[in-house]
């Protein structure tokens, strides 16, 4: 029997005590290394090369531009913008993040660096956020390829009456309370998976069309939110009551998501909806296309794309907004 690729040795190139062990100037010279082409600072209001260093005593790594005359730090203008914590944390924070298999906690993240709740949940939502910039305008599928879609239910949890006679039948829209959504899943077999939410099933036909190429080969189930798909795409389609697999016709791909996200809503966060369902779906979409990608690449991938992403766009001032 194959080994897991979890339990293989390959899996584990960097470990939590490396990370800890760092000193400052290695945290910093890690992040200037990712965002920098050999670690030199490079003005991100100007792009000019020639800046000189005006860090403070004891403070953080800054920098000043010769030409617009501005101030900037390694995190200026990224994901990180504003922060406050020291780079070494955030650094831990995203190996502590990358390490968990089927996500991590916001509260389990405050105790793991001793901050407040809101400040691991921000932290959290914006390395989501990271990890969704890698999806943005993916197209899976094209011509002889084969892609699978499939929908999952969350929120709108309705508590069942105490007495069994007041007790109403709570798959009927007019017991529900309209806050279930529903993630609906493209996933490419042998290669990425997309995500988006909507209401409905149905509602997401749009989405799939500019998301799927053309000539491609889509499976799905039963349900008749699929039907109208036939017109652009040739189908095959699996009934899920009478079997898993028909003669090669599965959508295993899709499902096997949907088990990573239901692990992560059961067994981690409790609570996925609302507002925020898209970055949990999103983030179970890249950890289940880099499942197979050792935790230092996936710590240096995330690293890198927090570098190249803009302030968050959720999250920027957040606490602030909220406080008004």
């Amino acid at each position: 029997m194959s080994q897991h690729f979890l339990l293989s040795a390959k899996a584990r190139t960097l470990s939590l005590s490396a990370v800890l062990r760092m000193t400052t100037e290695e945290a910093e010279t890690a992040f200037r290394n990712i965002r920098w082409t050999d670690g030199e600072p490079v003005c991100p209001h100007c792009e000019c090369a020639i800046v000189w260093d005006c860090r403070k005593a004891n403070g953080a790594p800054r920098w000043k531009c010769k030409a617009c005359r501005k101030c900037f730090s390694v995190t200026s203008g990224t994901l990180f913008a504003f922060h406050k914590m020291p780079l070494r944390n955030y650094l831990a924070a995203i190996a502590i993040f990358c390490y968990e298999v089927k996500g991590k906690s916001a509260l389990a993240l405050s105790r793991d660096l001793g901050v407040q709740y809101k400040t691991s949940f921000v932290l959290a939502h914006k390395l989501r956020e990271a990890m969704a910039s890698e999806l943005k305008g993916m197209i899976v599928g094209g011509p002889g390829k084969i892609v699978e879609t499939d929908g999952g239910y969350f929120g709108g949890y309705v508590k069942p009456a105490n007495l069994k006679e007041n007790r109403r039948d709570r798959r009927l829209a007019k017991n529900q309370n309209g806050k279930r959504q529903v993630v609906v899943v493209v996933r490419e077999r042998e290669g990425r998976t997309v995500p988006a939410v909507f209401k409905t099933e149905a509602a997401s036909l749009g989405f799939i069309m500019s998301r799927v190429a053309k000539g491609t080969e889509i499976v799905a189930d039963e349900a008749g939110g699929w039907n109208d798909l036939q017109a652009r795409y040739p189908m095959s389609r699996i009934d899920h009551q009478a079997a898993y697999s028909d003669r090669g016709v599965y959508s295993n791909g899709a499902e096997g998501y949907f088990s990573r996200l239901r692990r992560a809503e059961v067994g981690h966060h409790h609570h996925v909806a609302g507002a925020y369902l898209v970055r949990y779906a999103q983030e179970m979409a890249w950890r289940e296309d880099h499942r197979r990608v050792d935790n230092g690449r996936q710590v240096r991938g995330v690293m890198a794309l927090a570098m190249a992403a803009k302030p968050s766009v959720d999250f920027c001032g957040y606490w602030q907004r909220s406080a008004r």
